[in-house]
C-alpha cells in the first residue's frame, strides 16, 4: 500500500538547502543592522590615519634632527616599520577571529591601538635621539599589531553584518564603513598643524591623536555581539580541514592577494612619500606648510572617488567596478607620465595636484574600494578572518616594500632635461667619470688609441687659447 521503504544506505541525501537571504528576515531597526557595520569597519580609519601621518612626522623629524635622523635608519624603520607590525596582527587575529571570537578579537586590537599610539607621541627613549628614534620605532611596530587586528577582525564583521541591510545596497555600506574611512583616516594625516616654532610638540600632537577614533569606537564595540552569520557557520569548535579549503580557495585567494599587493605597493608608497614628492616640485622657497598644504589637496582626491566607487560597486558589481576603475586609473597614469615633464614645474604644481589626484581617485574607485569587499565575501564564513587576513597581508607587505624602495624610485625620478647638445656633453661627463676612475679613455673610438684622453685635450684646448 505505502510501496517499498529503501534500505538507509541507499536512501539518497537530501541535498542542504536554506534560505539565501536569512538575514534580512531577522526583526531589527534599520538603526540595529546599520550600528554593528559602523562599529566594525570605522576602525580602518586608524589605519589610514596612522599610517599617513608618519610621512608628515617623517618630514617633520628631517627638519628637526638632519642627518642624526636621515643617517640613522631611522627615517626608514619609523615609516615602513608598522607594516612589519600590521602584518603580523593580520594573521593573528585572522585565526582568532575565526576559533575564538569576531568581537573580542576587534575588542583587543582597539586597545593595543589606544595603549601604542598614546606611547609613541610620548616616545622618550633615555632622553637620547637614538633613542627616541628607537622608541619611536618599537612603538610603530606594535600599534601597526592592532592596525593589523582590524582588519581580518574589523572588516571580516563589517561584512558579515552588512548582509543584514537591504539587499542592493550592502556593497556601498561595507566601503563606505572601511575603504572610505581609510581615505578620510589618509586625509586627515596629511592636514597636519605647521607652526615655525612649534615643531617638537607638532608631531608628537600628530601621533597622539590616532588615540582618538578606536577610543571613539570603544564604547560601541563594547556592546558588540557575534555576527549572525558568525554564529551560524563558525568553525570555532570543529578542527579546519585547511587541505581542503586551500584547494577550494587557493587560486581565488593568490589572484586577490596578487592585486592587493600590487594596489598597496603604489598607494601607501605614494601617500607616504607625497609631501617628499611635492617637496622636489614646489619652488626650493617653499615653506614646509605649503608643501603640506598640497599634499593634504592631492589626499583629498582620495574621497569622491571612494565615495562615487561605493554606489558603482552596487551597480555593476565588485569584480566589474575593479576592473573598470583600474583602466581609466592606468591611461591617466600614461597622460601624467608623458605630461610629467611640464607638470613637474614648480609653476605648474597645481596641475600636476589635479592630474595626480584624479590619477588617486579613479584608483579608489576601482580597486581601492573593491579588493576588501572581494577579500571578505568570496570566502565562508568558517575561514573567513584567515582567508581575508592572508589577502591583506600580501596587500601590507607590497606597501612596507613600496616604503623601503621608493626613496631610491624617488632620486632616479627626475630625468636631465634635454637640450640640442646633450649628445656631446654627457660623452663629456661620461668621460670625466671613466677618468676619474681610473679607466684610460683612449680605448674609445673606432680604432683603440686613435682617441686621445679627454685630460689631454682639455689641455691643448687651452694652450691654443692662450696663443
Amino acid at each position: 500500500m505505502f510501496g517499498s521503504k529503501k534500505p538507509v544506505a541507499e536512501t539518497e541525501a537530501e541535498p542542504y538547502t536554506q534560505n539565501v537571504d536569512p538575514l534580512a528576515e531577522i526583526p531589527k531597526t534599520r538603526w540595529e543592522r546599520i550600528w554593528p557595520a559602523m562599529a566594525c569597519g570605522s576602525g580602518l580609519f586608524s589605519d589610514g590615519y596612522i599610517n599617513n601621518v608618519i610621512g608628515s612626522v617623517s618630514t617633520i623629524l628631517k627638519k628637526l634632527y638632519g642627518k642624526a635622523y636621515t643617517e640613522s635608519g631611522a627615517q626608514k624603520n619609523i615609516s615602513a616599520i608598522t607594516f612589519a607590525g600590521t602584518v603580523f596582527g593580520m594573521l593573528i587575529f585572522g585565526y582568532t577571529s575565526d576559533k575564538w571570537s569576531r568581537s573580542n578579537s576587534l575588542l583587543l586590537s582597539t586597545v593595543i591601538l589606544i595603549i601604542f599610539a598614546a606611547l609613541g607621541s610620548g616616545a622618550y627613549g633615555g632622553g637620547s635621539l637614538q633613542g627616541m628614534f628607537a622608541a619611536l620605532t618599537a612603538y610603530r611596530f606594535l600599534v601597526g599589531i592592532g592596525i593589523g587586528g582590524e582588519y581580518p577582525a574589523g572588516s571580516v564583521a563589517c561584512s558579515e553584518a552588512t548582509g543584514e541591510l537591504r539587499a542592493g545596497s550592502r556593497n556601498r555600506w561595507f566601503i563606505l564603513f572601511t575603504n572610505v574611512m581609510i581615505d578620510w583616516g589618509f586625509v586627515i594625516g596629511a592636514f597636519v598643524p605647521y607652526f615655525d616654532n612649534h615643531l617638537r610638540a607638532v608631531w608628537r600632537i600628530s601621533l597622539g591623536l590616532g588615540v582618538v577614533p578606536p577610543l571613539v569606537l570603544l564604547w560601541l564595540r563594547l556592546k558588540l555581539k557575534e555576527p549572525e552569520e558568525f554564529k551560524k557557520e563558525s568553525m570555532k569548535n570543529a578542527k579546519i580541514p585547511y587541505g581542503l579549503v586551500l584547494k577550494y580557495y587557493g587560486p581565488r585567494l593568490f589572484v586577490v592577494s596578487l592585486i592587493w599587493f600590487i594596489y598597496d605597493f603604489s598607494t601607501y608608497s605614494f601617500g607616504i612619500f607625497s609631501s617628499t614628492i611635492l617637496s622636489n616640485i614646489l619652488p626650493s622657497t617653499a615653506s614646509l606648510a605649503q608643501s603640506f598644504g598640497w599634499n593634504t589637496v592631492i589626499n583629498l582626491f582620495y574621497i569622491p572617488g571612494a565615495m562615487l566607487g561605493s554606489l558603482f560597486s552596487d551597480f555593476v558589481g565588485p569584480r566589474y567596478a575593479l576592473v573598470i576603475g583600474v583602466t581609466l586609473q592606468g591611461l591617466v597614469g600614461f597622460l601624467m607620465a608623458g605630461l610629467y615633464p611640464t607638470l613637474a614645474k614648480p609653476g605648474n604644481v597645481g596641475g600636476f595636484a589635479v592630474v595626480y589626484g584624479i590619477f588617486l581617485s579613479l584608483g579608489e574607485l576601482g580597486p581601492g574600494d573593491n579588493i576588501g569587499l572581494l577579500a571578505s565575501k568570496t570566502c565562508a564564513t568558517g575561514v573567513r578572518g584567515q582567508y581575508y587576513a592572508i589577502a591583506a597581508a600580501v596587500g601590507k607587505i607590497g606597501a612596507f616594500v613600496g616604503t623601503y624602495i621608493f626613496p631610491a624610485i624617488i632620486a632616479f625620478w627626475f630625468i636631465p632635461q634635454i637640450g640640442q647638445d646633450t649628445i656631446t656633453l654627457e660623452d663629456i661627463r661620461f668621460r670625466e667619470y671613466l677618468e676619474k676612475n681610473g679607466w684610460d679613455t683612449r680605448q674609445l673610438g673606432l680604432g683603440k688609441g686613435e682617441v686621445e684622453s679627454l685630460g689631454e685635450r682639455k689641455v691643448e684646448e687651452k694652450e691654443t687659447v692662450k696663443e
